[in-house]
């Protein structure tokens, strides 16, 4: 086997590679043989077809099908003996396959790029910490209780927090226009889901009241035909409910699998839940303030094989995130909308796989087993998931990536300048902006 590697622009990569005929033939030819032994002929006896006869029948494809696999394997042999490192899936060109003679085809791919690791030295941080508050766990606890509320039907006059149910009709100009009405929508007062005023207009109602009230919409209002615009609402409140919420109690301790030990237990299984949720919060916050300073500080030649995959998951996660009954073409999300992130994150895993590589990373078994115990945790029977995990190699490797994936960011924090800083438990379980990571 002959191979030439042409250097193209940037990371491109032009390998050439020439497979003997006889390599080629010889393997057709096997192939045959394999083939006649089940071939069915009429007037031939299965196995007694004569090889010619057998290669004027099916010789052609399979002269492909070899040709096919013989040009995947020695790609691979190929970039194995040239010492490449492919980015991505080749563009294979074959020359006539179906001619006699050499075997010969061109593969265009990119390769990665080399890697300089910046002085992680240099990179400086915050890293937040936090107590949990008896207040905290006060506000948690009403939290719950919200989400546990029930609504009774009120004679009384409707007010803020309440849930009203009301049919309203909107009107410009004395014209009803699209999407301002509805019948028997239920509406909790202070929720803010509809125009200025038309929430505040409801207050002090009670049930069957009708009346019409004089709105106008924001100048900035998504649909451009109505910004601005006066417009009348007639609504009718059909019933106002208010809001019911559980006692705190050993039935509601029970709902959340504390059985004995009253307030007191209740109270400390839920600090153990907001310590936890602050634990990986924190350090969650701490990778993306990382993640943020190396992707300003690194600025690698970046395979567009790469991007253009990390572009089509971002893309399927985004259609995941509308719904499954969305019915939406992903192909309709133009890849603007997400070459920014796929850049952002090429390069980050770019950096983080070269750590990997340098200081010859692997999974710790003892953090693999206890990634693995913090998963099972959440089920019935932990057991019996820990033992599926380790008897299914896919679901393995996923966790040992993410270990992996741990370890370096823990290279990377010991490495660092980070500082400490004590805020509220509030501030660190809040979403990061990736705009206040990188202001950090």
């Amino acid at each position: 086997m002959q191979v030439s590697v042409e250097v193209g622009k940037g990371l491109e990569r032009k390998m050439t590679v020439v497979v003997p005929a006889e390599k080629v033939d010889s393997a057709v030819e096997e192939r045959l043989v394999q083939a006649s032994g089940n071939l069915k002929l009429n007037g031939f006896r299965k196995g007694k077809i004569p090889f010619k006869v057998v290669k004027d029948k099916i010789g052609k494809s399979v002269r492909h099908e070899v040709v096919g696999e013989m040009i995947s394997r020695s790609y691979f042999e190929a970039i194995g003996e040239e010492q490449l490192n492919p980015a991505g899936e080749p563009h294979i060109e074959p020359k006539d396959i179906e001619s006699i003679g050499d075997l010969e085809f061109v593969a265009t791919f990119e390769v990665y790029p080399e890697i300089k690791l910046p002085d992680f030295k240099k990179v400086e941080v915050t890293r937040m910490g936090a107590s949990v508050e008896d207040s905290d766990i006060d506000e948690m606890i009403e939290t719950l209780r919200q989400q546990r509320q029930t609504w009774a039907i009120t004679a009384r006059k409707a007010r803020v927090k309440d849930m009203v149910n009301i049919s309203f009709s909107g009107s410009l100009d004395g014209q009803e226009f699209q999407g301002g009405s509805g019948e028997n929508v239920n509406l909790i007062l202070g929720s803010e889901r509809m125009i200025p005023g038309f929430e505040a207009a409801i207050e002090e109602k009670v049930a069957n009241d009708k009346f019409v009230v004089p709105l106008t919409f924001p100048s900035d209002y998504q649909a451009t035909e109505l910004a601005g615009k006066d417009v009348e609402f007639e609504i009718v409140v059909n019933s106002v409910s208010e809001q019911c919420l559980p006692e705190v109690n050993e039935e509601f301790f029970k709902d959340f699998g504390v059985s004995s030990g009253g307030l007191d237990a209740f109270r400390e299984e839920i600090a153990n839940n907001m310590r936890r949720e602050l634990k990986a919060a924190s350090r969650n916050k701490l990778k993306a303030r990382i993640t943020e300073e190396i992707v300003k500080i690194v600025d690698p030649e970046i395979p567009v094989a790469l991007v253009v995959g990390e572009i089509g998951r971002l893309r399927s996660q985004a259609v995941e995130r509308m719904g499954k009954n969305n019915n939406l073409d992903p192909s309709m999300l133009p890849d603007e909308l997400f070459n920014e992130e796929a850049i952002r994150r090429v390069k980050l895993g770019l950096v983080l796989g070269e750590v990997v590589q340098v200081e010859k990373l692997k999974a710790d078994p003892a953090k693999v087993r206890q990634a693995i115990e913090d998963l099972a945790a959440t089920y019935e029977s932990p057991d019996e998931v820990i033992n599926w995990y380790y008897g299914n190699q896919d679901q393995l490797a996923n966790v040992e990536s993410s270990v992996i994936e741990d370890q370096v960011f823990d290279f990377i924090i010991a490495e660092a300048t980070v500082t400490d800083s004590e805020v509220s438990y509030q501030e660190i379980i809040k979403p990061l902006a990736r705009t206040e990571a990188s202001q950090e």
